[in-house]
């Protein structure tokens, strides 16, 4: 199912907010009257950055002044990343360095494509790909995709497309349901696009977070890919705002010149601290290994509380489930949930705004006993309602 957002509605009337905030505002209302709230709204992770890299940030608060500046040696330790994990040869050049990956989005947008210009994206998909490529006054084709698709976008929806879109937005690992594009069919993709003129935008800022095999990236199969990542996820370090966009040799200029009116440089202190993360293996992977556990208990729990239609989280560290059976308005199902018990959870319609009235997400980026206790308080809320 193809979904062409019209792009007749005035702008302020097509920027739909993102109501997991909503959601977290009250969990946080809550918290400061004094109730315990475990939070699962957003995909952020609990464990902070690695102690070596908050130890480095103490330490060069004492020394440097700081200012406006791009690390090179960051720069350079990502593209030997590239190289590590992929096989894939980039220059630091094509690195630049972004407030987190919100901004990486609105650069690549912006710097590559036009007003007008259709972009197609999976439906699930993050909140902030429609509602951006709306914000900068192109047009969202959003693309259902189900069970049948892996939840994912596929080579054969992007071929039936009419016309071809200018850009196509993939994710893998994907935000709500953490499903992966196989290789092959990732091959197949940018085959497609390669064909038909598409300009990629791969976001893979959930790379590394993985519990079925490796995952791909994309330059593997299209050097001329916009990827764009970040420090939030894998490294932990959501509120230091710091990650990256890499640009195709061919527009490194002109991005570069976006980048500095837009956002100049990402704080100095998160570029040292987050060079030193990037070599802390054994910290990194301790939390993935709390996240699998995590991943393993919900997976085993949640069926039995009644929500048995669940997306496959291949990575990442969400739990995308259908609540249809229970309700028709997950914003006011997550309010409830949060309120009764203590748990904030994201609605779907976020994701979704189609079908997603009838699906909510859970993040299970959480410490385990956490997950424990969450599950304790909502197995009896859940089971009320089922019953």
């Amino acid at each position: 199912m193809i979904d062409d957002v019209a792009a007749m509605a005035p702008p302020q009337e097509t920027i739909e907010p993102f109501r997991a905030i909503t959601i977290s505002r009250l969990a946080h209302e809550l918290k400061a009257q004094g109730r315990s709230v475990i939070h699962m709204e957003f995909g952020q992770p609990s464990t902070g950055a690695p102690p070596a890299a908050i130890a480095e940030a103490h330490r060069v608060l004492d020394i440097d002044g700081m200012g406006y500046w791009e690390s090179a040696p960051l720069k350079a330790r990502i593209a030997r990343l590239y190289r590590d994990r992929y096989g894939v040869e980039v220059s630091p050049d094509q690195l630049l360095l972004t407030n987190g990956a919100s901004p990486a989005l609105v650069l690549a947008l912006s710097s590559r494509f036009e007003p007008g210009d259709r972009i197609t994206m999976a439906r699930p998909g993050y909140v902030a790909y429609r509602n951006t490529v709306k914000a900068l006054k192109m047009v969202p084709v959003e693309i259902g995709c189900g069970p049948e698709e892996h939840y994912q976008l596929t080579a054969a929806a992007l071929e039936a497309l009419e016309p071809a879109p200018a850009g196509v937005i993939i994710a893998s690992p994907a935000n709500p349901t953490g499903s992966i594009i196989p290789p092959e069919e990732l091959a197949a993709i940018v085959a497609v696009c390669l064909r038909r003129g598409i300009v990629i935008v791969s976001d893979e800022i959930y790379h590394g977070l993985s519990y079925t095999g490796r995952t791909p990236s994309v330059l593997e199969f299209a050097p001329e890919a916009f990827v764009i990542n970040s420090f939030s996820k894998y490294w932990s370090m959501a509120g230091w705002r710091l990650g990256w966009l890499l640009v195709p040799p061919g527009h490194i200029e002109r991005a570069k010149a976006f980048i500095g009116n837009l956002f100049l440089t990402p704080p100095s202190l998160s570029q040292h601290a987050g060079l030193v993360a990037m070599d802390q293996t054994e910290v990194l992977e301790g939390h993935i290994q709390t996240y699998a556990r995590n991943r393993d208990r919900m997976l085993a729990a949640l069926p039995s509380l009644g929500l048995k239609s669940i997306a496959p989280p291949d990575g990442a560290f969400y739990i995308w489930a259908d609540i249809g059976h229970l309700t028709d308005d997950s914003v006011a199902f997550c309010e409830q949930l949060l309120r009764d018990t203590g748990v904030a959870t994201a609605p779907g319609v976020d994701f979704d705004p189609v079908d997603g009235h009838r699906f909510m997400r859970f993040s299970f980026a959480v410490s385990t006993p956490e997950i424990e206790e969450a599950l304790s308080r909502i197995t009896p809320w859940f089971e009320s309602r089922s019953a």
